[in-house]
């Protein structure tokens, strides 16, 4: 879908730049997103709203007729059951627009998502106190 979202600074922009029913569904898919981690910062990354959380979290995008989903490999592939009726890749998946938005999917891959960067980190951070030397 090409509009003026893809020079959009920031997710208000972003989803301004589409028609109204598009608007509705990209609100919803935000809001999920936000309920499901909501001390997450919001950005523009490969000018498309991201979720950023220890990491990237999730990417979402308008299309023609799709929403994309990008919650990385490890959220399709955590996932590949519940996310069998969609088309999907190594890292996103295409939620119809014909079809009712999975919110509730949305919110668990977040959440899922969420605990894995937070675990990544928490290792990250050990392990450099004890190359460090410290306790």
């Amino acid at each position: 879908m090409k509009n003026n979202a893809a020079k959009a600074a920031t997710i208000d922009a972003y989803i301004s730049g589409f028609p109204a029913e598009i608007q509705r569904i990209l609100k919803q898919v935000r809001t999920t997103i936000r309920r499901a981690a909501p001390a997450a910062r919001e950005t523009i990354s490969y000018q498309i709203p991201a979720f950023m959380s220890e990491g990237p979290l999730v990417y979402f995008a308008a299309f023609k007729n799709h929403i994309g989903f990008f919650p990385t490999a490890s959220g399709i592939r955590n996932f590949k059951k519940a996310l069998s009726a969609y088309e999907s890749a190594k890292g996103s998946v295409r939620f119809p627009l014909d079809q009712p938005m999975p919110l509730r999917l949305i919110a668990r891959i977040t959440k899922f998502r969420l605990k894995e960067n937070r675990a990544r980190a928490n290792t990250i951070r050990k392990n450099k106190h004890i190359v460090s030397g410290k306790s």
